[in-house]
């Protein structure tokens, strides 16, 4: 079954939009080319016919108007030899050929305006062809833009900066892992005032012993001298 059901179809197609919603585009264009050019053959033979048909209805009207005047002729000639009967007759003859001329100049106009709708519709049909032809054409070139796009975004979101990123955010991860361990080995080492207080307090103890144990160590070799 075809893409379209009727020349009307076609005619009021949206190419686009039948692109749009194909899974395959390149197979329904061509698919729609065919139709259309398939159609277009089928158009034109039907012109073809109505014109065949014209050009017979024209012939055989050429015939009937001679045999009009031919009959006009004969009544003239029965009248002046004064048959008036006859003449008479004649005109009889020639108002039936004037019936079938009548029935044959109404169905020449009704061909007139079936190949004017052809001819419209031809147009038409071979405009859509066109425009059909230019989308397949288009077809490629839209593919190829569609993958140049998407490798200018896969190089300015290269996979691989990304990874880089990753890398650098890792590596500063352990950076700060390890310097948490030290700020961690490092808690309770700290010295509080009091603390510094207490050493320099403990410290001139020392000094202040120090110098005790000086002074009686003097004192004593004094006295062991003056034994």
């Amino acid at each position: 079954m075809g893409i379209f059901s009727r020349l009307a179809d076609i005619i009021n197609s949206n190419v686009n939009s039948l692109l749009d919603r194909a899974e395959e585009p390149e197979k329904m264009i061509r698919l729609i080319i065919q139709e259309m050019e398939e159609t277009l053959v089928e158009v034109r033979a039907a012109a073809a016919k109505t014109i065949a048909e014209q050009k017979e209805i024209e012939r055989t009207l050429g015939r009937l108007r001679a045999a009009q005047a031919d009959w006009v002729r004969k009544a003239e000639v029965a009248l002046v030899k004064g048959r008036e009967d006859l003449s008479k007759a004649a005109l009889v003859e020639k108002a039936k050929v004037g019936k079938a001329v009548g029935g044959l100049v109404d169905e020449l106009a009704r061909l007139d305006e079936a190949l004017a709708h052809g001819e419209a519709d031809i147009a038409k049909l071979a405009a859509k062809l066109a425009e059909a032809k230019t989308k397949q054409k288009a077809l490629p070139a839209r593919h190829e833009t569609a993958g140049s796009r998407l490798k200018v975004r896969e190089r300015l979101h290269d996979r691989r900066v990304d990874d880089a990123f990753n890398r650098f955010e890792q590596v500063e991860r352990r950076l700060d892992e390890a310097e948490g361990r030290v700020a961690a080995f490092d808690l309770g080492q700290s010295k509080t005032l009091s603390q510094e207080i207490a050493e320099l307090e403990a410290d001139s103890e020392i000094e202040a012993e120090l110098a005790r144990l000086k002074a009686r160590l003097a004192a004593g070799g004094g006295a062991a001298e003056g034994r």
